[in-house]
């Protein structure tokens, strides 16, 4: 069994490239079936970290090849990386869905 600080200190792989990615910051999770949806990368742009921008990677779990003691080996062929702005929307309108009026 793993912890997810476990996770955090991994470095992801990309091996379609040999690229580092990133290590670990967040786990998607589907609550209802109780599994792991996707890992969160954060990812730096170059001109917006002058700016403090962020956007992350998400990894969808089907993409892990490998979970080795210090690495987590990732195929994607395409990487794409989601503002941190839009996620932030998404959690917004998950939130307004579920609070009920009294």
């Amino acid at each position: 069994m793993m912890k997810i600080s476990d996770f955090q200190t991994k470095d992801v792989i990309n091996i379609v490239d040999g690229k580092r990615l990133g290590q670990i910051s967040d786990l998607e999770l589907d609550l209802r079936q109780g599994r792991i949806e996707a890992i969160v990368v954060p990812s730096y742009s170059r001109f917006m970290g002058l700016f403090g921008g962020r956007s992350d990677l998400i990894i969808p779990w089907n993409n892990i090849v490998k979970i080795g003691s210090d690495v987590v080996l990732v195929k994607m062929e395409e990487v794409k990386a989601v503002e941190q702005d839009k996620d932030m929307d998404r959690m917004d309108r998950l939130d307004r869905t579920d609070r009920r009026s009294y």
